[in-house]
């Protein structure tokens, strides 16, 4: 998920596999494959760059995880999440 911000200034998560285009007029609008659209703050540029970024990441982890180097950071519990079980790494496995 990508971070963005609506014009009211409120943060929000936006998945970057749904975005279908990005158009900067002059607000930026996130068109959606679903035909949702949000207007943010961030320009064209940015959103485009929080979007590499969020590959990127994607295939590091990834890396790591085939070479065996991925060490998660230790969960931390809050009550809220009792039903969330983690991901095993490859070493518990």
């Amino acid at each position: 998920m990508i971070r963005v911000t609506r014009l009211n200034g409120d943060q929000f998560a936006l998945n970057p596999d749904l975005i279908e285009k990005v158009e900067g007029h002059p607000d930026t609008v996130a068109f959606l494959a679903d035909g949702t659209k949000y207007v943010v703050k961030e320009s064209v540029d940015e959103v485009l760059q929080e979007i590499r970024e969020y590959r990127a990441g994607i295939l590091a982890l990834s890396y790591e995880m085939d070479r065996g180097t991925y060490r998660p950071a230790p969960p931390q519990h809050h009550p809220s999440d009792s039903s969330v079980v983690p991901f095993p790494t490859r070493e518990e496995r």
